[in-house]
């Protein structure tokens, strides 16, 4: 998974367990593309010790998932939702009996992940 969209997603999911300043940072570096330097030169702290703090945030978020796996659930219940739609895009092409019974099984798994 590209990197930044891995972290945009730990983030979504983890960031409000982070503290406020380690969220306003991680926001202004990360999500919001400020370099290293003006986030350091915004804060009065060297680059430094704003690369250290993304470092140290990007292992808590990580930690987070490691012990939850929400990201992962939320990845695999989006992928099956797709194949439930490519399905439906299929109505038609395909009988009736056969779509039925691949929704049940993709929506039942969704359900297990739930």
């Amino acid at each position: 998974m590209e990197q930044v969209l891995q972290q945009t997603l730990l983030y979504d999911f983890y960031g409000e367990l982070l503290t406020e300043h380690q969220r306003s940072v991680y926001e202004d570096v990360v999500l919001n593309d400020i370099s290293y330097s003006e986030a350091a030169q915004d804060l009065g702290v060297s680059r430094q010790g704003v690369h250290e703090l993304i470092k140290r945030c990007n292992k808590i978020l990580e930690g987070y998932e490691s012990k939850l796996h929400l990201v992962e659930r939320f990845l695999c219940i989006r992928q099956k939702v797709e194949q439930i739609q490519e399905l439906a895009g299929q109505y038609g092409e395909i009988d009736k009996e056969t779509l039925a019974r691949e929704v049940s099984e993709i929506s039942g798994s969704i359900l297990e992940e739930l």
